[in-house]
């Protein structure tokens, strides 16, 4: 198993429509894609893009809003209720592979692989295996789909 790149930096938000308006007005970064439900996680999420160090294409900001009570998120903003950096997720070229790896290395893994946001399969590790933090695992997109640039 070889890690790949850091895709994305979760940020759990009370408001992602003020989120944007923070990292577009104060922050001055690019909102490449309008926010979107994802109903299987129970989130309504929104990519902040930067760019990398050669002008290509750089790590995402994640902007996670809860779509209820009974979304995780909205258990991480009852503990946070400002938000703030919620996880970490890097990208791997085969899930199946990584998921096998990482429960040879004893690490607890968060219920089952799943479509993410970016429409590659994910899955989550347990932040107490992680260093404290909470870590997703995603496919790296593949090549001509709207999330791989």
């Amino acid at each position: 198993m070889k890690l790949g790149r850091l895709n994305h930096i979760g940020v759990a938000t009370p408001s992602i429509a003020e989120s944007i308006r923070y990292y577009r007005d104060v922050m001055g970064a690019k909102i490449t894609h309008k926010p979107f439900d994802l109903e299987a996680q129970g989130v309504k999420v929104c990519f902040v893009d930067t760019p990398g160090a050669d002008g290509t294409h750089g790590t995402q900001i994640e902007l996670i809003e809860p779509l209820g009570p009974e979304s995780p998120i909205a258990n991480f903003l009852k503990t946070n209720p400002s938000g703030g950096q919620h996880h970490v997720c890097y990208e791997v070229e085969d899930i199946a592979d990584a998921r096998k790896w990482f429960e040879e290395m004893g690490k607890r893994i968060l219920g089952p692989t799943r479509i993410g946001a970016h429409g590659t399969p994910i899955f989550f590790l347990h932040p107490k295996d992680m260093m404290g933090q909470l870590t997703e695992i995603m496919e790296t997109p593949k090549e001509g789909t709207h999330w791989s640039n």
